[in-house]
C-alpha cells in the first residue's frame, strides 16, 4: 500500500498542473448546463378529462409554444432522425464525421453545411440561437456532451421536438400539429410528420404561396429515404406523397373559451387536464348556439350553462357565455358573476322549514294580500289563491306564501343557512335584504347556486348509499381540474345543514311542477327523465334561471344580458328551462332519489289541509313525513259543527234542542283565506250561518283584507293633483250581511255582499272599526298619509 501511495504522490507532483487543468475542465463541464435548460414562457393549454384539447392561450412572449411534450410520436421521431441525425442513438452528443465534412466544405467552398446533431441543436435552441461562430460551436459541443450524460436520448429528443421552430410564431411539434393540421401530434400521418420534420431546418418554407415546391421536394426526399430504409412500405409511401402540405395556420380549438381563460388566470403557462367531458361539451355548445340565435331575435344576447357531477362535484360542461359578439360582451364569463336570484332560493327555504318541523310537505299556507313593514309582495300572475299546499306554492313559485314562510321561519335564520350553503355573493347583512331575499333581493352566481343544489342532492344520495350517515362538507366548491378532488370530510350522524327527509320532500315538490294552462312552452317537458328543478325570474325581466338536479347530475342555466338590460319574455320558464331540459336529454338517464326512510316517520295526514290529522278530519292518509314534522299542530281547519234538522243553519244549545241537532265535520278556512280560496274551488262549502237567535261562541266572522295590520295607507293623487279615494275591504263569512264602518267614532258608511268602501279621509292616525248586523266587531289602528310625488 505504501509504495502505491508514494508512486501516486510522485505522479501528482509531477503532473499537478495537468491534473489541475483537467479537474477544472471537468468541473466546468459538470456544471456547464444551466439548472433549467429552457426558461421560456409557454402557452396555457386546457384539455378534457380524456386529454383532448378544449382551448389554448398564447404565451406571454407572443409565441405559440406549448408546454414540453411527454414523448415524441414514432412517425415524427423516425422522420426527424432520418432528416437531421441518423446516428442520434449512437453518438455521444456530436458526430465527428458530420463535423469534419461540414468543416471541410465550409473551408473549401462558398456553400455552408451544418454538422450539428439533434443534441447540439437542443443546446443552440436553449441558448436562443446565438450568432454562429467557432467559439459558440465549441460551447455547443461541450454542453451537448454534458446533456447526453445527464439526459436520456428520449428526453433529448422530446426537448428538441418541444422547442424547435416551425415557422412564424409556432414553436414545438405539438403546437405545429395543431396549427397546421388541426390535430394532436400523436395523430400525424406520415405525410404530415415528414412535412413538419423538414421545417425546423428551414422554417421560412411554411409561408403559404411561397417556397411550396421547395418544401414538397424536401418532404418527398425524406419520404423516399424512409421508404428506402424500410421504415414505411410502398403503399404508405405512395399515399404520403399525395398528402397536402401545411399552409396557413389554423385556429386552435375553442370548446370552452371562458374555462380556458379561468385556467390561464390561475395556472398560466401550464397544460391542465380538466374534468370536462369533451363529447358533452360539444353537444351543449351546439344547444347554446341554437338557443342564442333564437334569443338574439328578442335582443337577449348572453347565457351560461353549468353541468356538474353530483357525486364528485366535478364540472363536466362549462359554457361561460353565448357565442355572441364583442358588442354584447362575449368575453365576459357569466358563470361566476353575481346576478339577482329570482326564485331559485325558494327550494332552500322550503327544505329549511321542513327540516325545522314548522311545516309539513303539503300543509296549506296562506296566499292572501300581505304587507310586512311596508313591503307588499305579489305573485307573478298578480292573483291570490287564498290557501295552497306548501308543495304547490313551491312548484308554482308563488311569491306571497314564500315571503310569509320566510317571516315565520326567520330572516336571519335563513340567511345563516345560505352562508352555510356557500353563497359568498349574499354578503350584506340579512336586514339589508329583508323579506325580498327570497324573491331575488339577493344575488348569486350560476356557479354557486348550482353547487348548492348539488350539495342538497349529494346529502340525500350519500345518506341513502351509506348507513344513514352524513358528511360535514357537502357544500363545497365545484372542481374543474382533474388532479383535484373535493374533500367532503369524515362521516357523521348529523347533517351538514338539512336532513335527508326534508331534502327528499323538497325534491318531490320540485319534481311535480304544475303546467300552467295554455302555456305551450311546457310541451317538451313531458318525456324528460325525472329531475327536481326550479325556474327563477328577476324583477324587471333581467335574469332568467333554471336549475335542476338528478341523483347523478346538477344543471344550472342563466339567460339574460350581461349589461343588465331587461327584456319582455325574459323568464326562467320561457328562456332558461328549454335549455336545461335539452341539456338533460344529453345526460345518461338516472333513477329518481331513493326514499330516506330513516329520516322519515309514518303518520296520518289530513288530505285537505296537509296538517297532522285531527279528530275531525274526514279523510286522511297514512304517509311518511320528516321526523320533526310530528311537532306541528293537528289540522285547525276541520271542526265539529251542529246543524238544525234541515241542515240549513248552525245551531247550539242556546237556541236549539240537543236531541234535534245534526252533528257534522266541516272544513272551513278563516274569512280572508276563504275569500280568495272559495271562488277557485267549487267543491269548497262555506260554513252555514248561525240561526238568528243563537248565541255565537266568539268565532271569527270577518277580517280586514285592506288595510292589513301595520299596513300604511297612502292617499293617491290624480294628474290634476286631486286626492283620490282609498278603498277599505274586508271578508265576511256571510257576505250578504250588512257591515257598518267607522273611523274612530265617526260612521263612514255601510256595505252589503261586496264589503268594499271608498273613502277619502285626511292624513292621520285612526281606529278603523267594522261591525256587522249581528254585533260582531273587528278593529285595528291605521296610519293614513299623503302619497309622495
Amino acid at each position: 500500500m505504501r509504495p502505491f501511495l508514494f508512486h501516486n504522490n510522485r505522479f501528482l507532483k509531477r503532473h499537478r498542473w495537468k491534473v489541475l487543468f483537467f479537474s477544472v475542465c471537468f468541473i466546468y463541464w459538470l456544471f456547464c448546463l444551466p439548472s433549467t435548460l429552457f426558461e421560456v414562457p409557454t402557452a396555457t393549454i386546457a384539455e378534457s378529462k380524456d386529454g383532448r384539447m378544449l382551448g389554448a392561450r398564447i404565451a406571454t412572449d407572443g409565441q405559440w409554444r406549448f408546454p414540453t411534450m411527454d414523448s415524441v410520436p414514432y412517425r415524427f421521431e423516425q422522420s426527424i432522425l432520418y432528416f437531421e441525425d441518423e446516428y442520434f442513438y449512437k453518438h455521444p452528443g456530436f458526430n465527428p464525421v458530420s463535423i469534419s465534412k461540414a468543416l471541410w466544405q465550409n473551408l473549401t467552398s462558398e456553400q455552408r453545411r451544418g454538422g450539428s446533431t439533434i443534441t447540439q441543436q437542443v443546446i443552440r435552441l436553449s441558448r436562443k440561437n446565438k450568432k454562429r461562430t467557432y467559439f459558440e460551436k465549441a460551447i455547443e459541443l461541450l454542453q451537448a456532451t454534458r446533456l447526453e450524460a445527464g439526459f436520456s436520448k428520449k428526453e433529448i429528443l422530446t426537448l428538441y421536438a418541444s422547442h424547435a421552430p416551425f415557422g412564424g410564431n409556432v414553436v414545438g411539434l405539438e403546437t405545429a400539429a395543431w396549427r397546421y393540421f388541426g390535430i394532436p401530434a400523436s395523430e400525424l400521418s406520415w405525410g404530415q410528420a415528414t412535412s413538419l420534420a423538414v421545417l425546423p431546418n428551414a422554417p421560412a418554407l411554411i409561408f403559404p404561396g411561397r417556397n411550396e415546391s421547395v418544401l414538397k421536394k424536401k418532404r418527398d426526399r425524406l419520404l423516399q429515404k424512409l421508404f428506402n430504409n424500410e421504415v414505411i412500405d410502398k403503399t404508405t409511401y405512395e399515399l404520403a406523397l399525395l398528402e397536402t402540405l401545411p399552409g396557413k395556420p389554423l385556429p386552435l380549438p375553442e370548446l370552452a373559451p371562458h374555462l380556458t381563460e379561468k385556467i390561464k388566470k390561475y395556472r398560466s403557462g401550464e397544460r391542465i387536464k380538466t374534468t370536462i367531458d369533451y363529447s358533452l361539451q360539444k353537444k351543449i355548445n351546439q344547444i347554446t348556439k341554437v338557443h342564442h340565435a333564437q334569443l338574439a331575435q328578442n335582443e337577449i344576447h348572453n347565457l351560461a350553462v353549468l353541468v356538474m357531477d353530483v357525486e364528485t362535484r366535478e364540472v363536466i360542461a362549462y359554457i361561460g357565455n353565448s357565442p355572441t359578439t364583442a358588442k354584447h360582451h362575449n368575453y365576459v364569463d357569466i358563470m361566476d358573476k353575481a346576478r339577482s336570484t329570482g326564485s331559485v332560493l325558494k327550494p332552500f327555504l322550503y327544505t329549511a322549514v321542513l327540516d325545522a318541523g314548522t311545516l309539513l310537505p303539503h300543509t296549506l299556507v296562506a296566499d292572501i294580500p300581505t304587507t310586512v313593514n311596508g313591503y307588499s309582495p305579489e305573485n307573478f300572475d298578480h292573483q291570490f289563491h287564498g290557501a295552497v299546499p306548501a308543495s304547490i306554492a313551491l312548484s308554482r313559485s308563488l311569491n306571497v306564501p314564500a315571503v310569509r314562510m320566510l317571516r315565520e321561519y326567520g330572516l336571519q335564520r335563513f340567511y345563516n343557512s345560505l352562508q352555510k350553503m356557500n353563497q359568498p355573493s349574499v354578503s350584506k347583512p340579512a336586514d339589508h335584504y329583508g323579506l325580498s331575499l327570497i324573491l331575488g333581493g339577493a344575488e348569486s352566481s350560476v356557479w354557486d347556486v348550482t353547487a348548492a343544489y348539488a350539495g342538497l342532492a349529494s346529502t340525500l344520495t350519500f345518506f341513502n348509499k351509506s348507513s344513514s350517515e352524513y358528511r360535514p362538507n357537502e357544500f363545497v366548491s365545484p372542481i374543474f381540474i382533474a388532479s383535484e378532488k373535493a374533500s367532503f370530510g369524515k362521516k357523521q350522524i348529523d347533517p351538514a345543514l338539512f336532513n335527508a327527509g326534508a331534502i327528499y320532500h323538497a325534491f318531490e315538490a320540485m319534481r311535480e311542477v304544475n303546467r300552467p294552462s295554455g302555456d305551450e312552452n311546457w310541451s317538451f317537458f313531458d318525456d324528460a327523465q325525472p329531475i327536481a328543478w326550479k325556474t327563477g325570474t328577476s324583477f324587471g325581466f333581467k335574469d332568467a334561471w333554471a336549475v335542476g338536479v338528478t341523483p347523478a347530475y346538477a344543471i344550472g342555466v342563466w339567460v339574460g344580458n350581461a349589461d343588465g338590460e331587461g327584456r319582455p319574455g325574459l323568464t326562467g320558464l320561457q328562456t332558461a328551462a328549454p335549455i336545461m331540459f335539452e341539456v338533460l336529454e344529453e345526460l345518461p338517464t338516472s333513477q329518481w332519489f331513493a326514499t330516506p326512510y330513516d329520516e322519515l316517520v309514518e303518520t296520518q295526514i289530513c288530505d285537505r289541509s296537509g296538517h297532522l290529522a285531527g279528530v275531525y278530519c274526514t279523510e286522511s292518509t297514512r304517509t311518511f313525513i320528516p321526523k320533526n314534522g310530528v311537532k306541528t299542530a293537528p289540522c285547525p281547519y276541520h271542526q265539529n259543527i251542529f246543524l238544525d234538522a234541515s241542515q240549513t243553519y248552525r245551531v247550539n244549545s242556546s237556541c236549539y234542542p240537543l236531541a234535534s241537532m245534526q252533528q257534522q265535520q266541516w272544513f272551513a278556512l278563516p274569512p280572508v283565506l276563504e275569500y280568495y280560496y272559495a271562488p277557485l274551488h267549487p267543491e269548497y262549502q262555506v260554513l252555514p250561518p248561525f240561526q238568528s237567535e243563537c248565541l255565537q261562541d266568539g268565532e271569527q266572522q270577518m277580517d280586514f283584507i285592506f288595510p292589513k295590520q301595520r299596513e300604511a295607507v297612502l292617499l293617491p293623487k290624480d294628474f290634476n293633483e286631486e286626492v283620490n279615494e282609498v278603498i277599505f275591504k274586508l271578508a265576511h263569512r256571510s257576505p250578504e250581511t250588512t257591515v257598518y264602518w267607522y273611523l274612530d267614532d265617526h260612521y263612514i258608511g255601510s256595505t252589503n255582499t261586496f264589503h268594499e268602501l271608498a273613502v277619502a279621509p285626511r292624513p292621520g292616525s285612526y281606529i278603523l272599526t267594522a261591525t256587522d248586523a249581528a254585533g260582531n266587531e273587528i278593529q285595528q289602528q291605521i296610519e293614513i298619509s299623503m302619497a309622495s310625488q
